[in-house]
């Protein structure tokens, strides 16, 4: 089931009302808030559904962007934004989609209104009432997270706009204050979602693994393996969570969704709920991003995975075919409704065994060779027996864990965020493109969103 439905149904249950965009994105007025809106138990579940509806909006450009259009498993031809991010000539005005966090505002506000006003409506010991703050909290959690990780400081802002008393013209916070604040909001989630909805919303809606996955992922972003190693094992022994057993399987994660190994998907349906994964891997005859000769020369003999990824045959591959199944082979430009799938199984086996390779120990350093080995026996690799053999192959272990995200989570919109959090981004885009100071990692702030906010000063790099 795809959030467009909730809404609509919820929706038409509270018609006499303004909708939910109207609602949750109003500007500041003395005379209506949004408690007008948050009256019934149905209108509290519509507010939430609405902060999955302005997170379609977030990913269906920007989770490539960010993710992937930085880094080196990708090539474009084509001129603009794209061809801006490859080559590192990033500047406010050039970078239309990516460098602007309005959308990402957007979330923030909604999850904001949320919290303060579903409070009203349900008793606090009511068990439905918390779940849905525990998913605003994550779904805000969500969105800050990308907010450091694309532009380090940002503003803070955890309170709905309601009074034209409340200064909307913020300043930015530390990076570390706003990620203290997404930690204890998943706290909360991982203690007050539902354990497990028993349908598909598992894999689109927040719950308890979802939180600890999340929550996983910005332990890693701050380098606090310990705690890491704690939510992951959680993440590992939910039932929810298995590895597809084969490649089709695997293939199936992104081209069907809904799979047993997904964890949180971003979910589209039908015209109006599109994404630009067909833009940016399938377009016509020649895709925006193709793989780039450094991904293609990166992959062992033998892997399995390649061939439904991109077609190997071809001397200068004009399609990545991850989402669209192998063989794919339709030069429509039609938008594309496949789900974005931000985390799943493998994404935190990789890190937990990153972690685990961090602690050291020989315990340790066993179990992220078999977490490793997991992954590289089902795309059909020999195993590593010992720590030796992956340094003899790729360095370090840590190193071929990287390596090996690289590869199994291939542009899926994590392979930029990887070499920024583990320190490898200058190494290895400098000789691609030049990148050589640790300003340069962070995104330029939206020209539009200085002009709307004399309190934002730009990121140093750029002014």
């Amino acid at each position: 089931m795809k959030y467009i439905k909730f809404i609509i149904a919820s929706i038409l249950l509270i018609q006499g009302t303004s909708c939910v965009d109207e609602i949750l994105d109003k500007e500041p007025v003395s005379d209506y808030s949004a408690s007008g809106f948050y009256k019934t138990e149905t209108d509290c579940e519509a507010g939430v559904y609405g902060i999955y509806d302005a997170a379609q909006s977030v990913f269906r450009v920007n989770a490539i962007y960010w993710g992937e259009g930085r880094a080196d498993n990708v090539y474009t031809e084509q001129t603009g934004e794209h061809l801006s991010l490859m080559d590192n000539n990033l500047s406010a005005s050039s970078l239309t989609n990516s460098s602007n966090w309005s959308s990402l505002y957007k979330m923030v506000s909604r999850a904001n209104y949320a919290i303060k006003y579903i409070p009203d409506v349900y008793d606090s010991d009511d068990d439905d009432g918390n779940q849905l703050i525990a998913q605003a909290r994550a779904l805000r959690a969500l969105a800050y997270f990308y907010l450091v990780k694309v532009w380090g400081d940002v503003p803070l802002i955890t309170e709905p706009y309601t009074s034209t008393d409340q200064d909307i013209f913020t300043t930015r916070t530390d990076q570390e204050e706003v990620l203290d604040q997404v930690e204890e909001d998943l706290i909360y989630a991982t203690q007050n979602c539902k354990e497990f909805f028993n349908s598909d919303n598992d894999r689109i809606m927040f719950n308890q693994g979802t939180a600890n996955a999340l929550l996983t992922k910005v332990y890693m972003w701050r380098h606090e393996y310990e705690k890491a190693l704690e939510t992951s094992q959680l993440v590992l022994d939910n039932s929810l969570y298995s590895l597809e057993p084969n490649m089709d399987g695997w293939s199936s994660i992104f081209t069907s969704g809904d799979s047993d190994e997904s964890i949180f998907e971003v979910a589209y349906e039908e015209t109006d709920q599109s994404n630009w994964l067909r833009t940016f891997y399938a377009t016509g005859s020649y895709a925006i991003y193709v793989p780039s000769d450094e991904f293609k020369a990166s992959y062992e003999t033998g892997d399995l995975r390649i061939d439904y990824v991109y077609d190997a045959t071809a001397d200068e591959p004009k399609m990545i075919w991850k989402y669209f199944g192998k063989n794919f082979d339709d030069e429509s430009t039609d938008a594309s409704d496949q789900n974005i799938v931000l985390i799943r199984l493998a994404d935190i086996m990789l890190l937990r065994a990153e972690a685990l390779a961090q602690v050291g120990g020989a315990a340790n350093i066993s179990e992220a060779l078999d977490l490793l080995n997991q992954i590289r026996a089902r795309a059909g690799l020999t195993e590593f027996a010992t720590e030796d053999d992956a340094e003899a192959m790729y360095g370090d272990l840590e190193s071929a864990i990287l390596h090996e995200r690289s590869i199994e989570l291939c542009y899926e919109g994590h392979r930029w965020f990887d070499l920024v959090r583990t320190g490898k981004a200058i190494s290895t885009m400098n000789p691609i493109n030049g990148l050589s100071s640790e300003g340069n990692l962070l995104w330029p702030i939206s020209s539009d969103i200085l002009n709307g906010n004399p309190n934002i000063e730009q990121n140093e790099y750029y002014q």
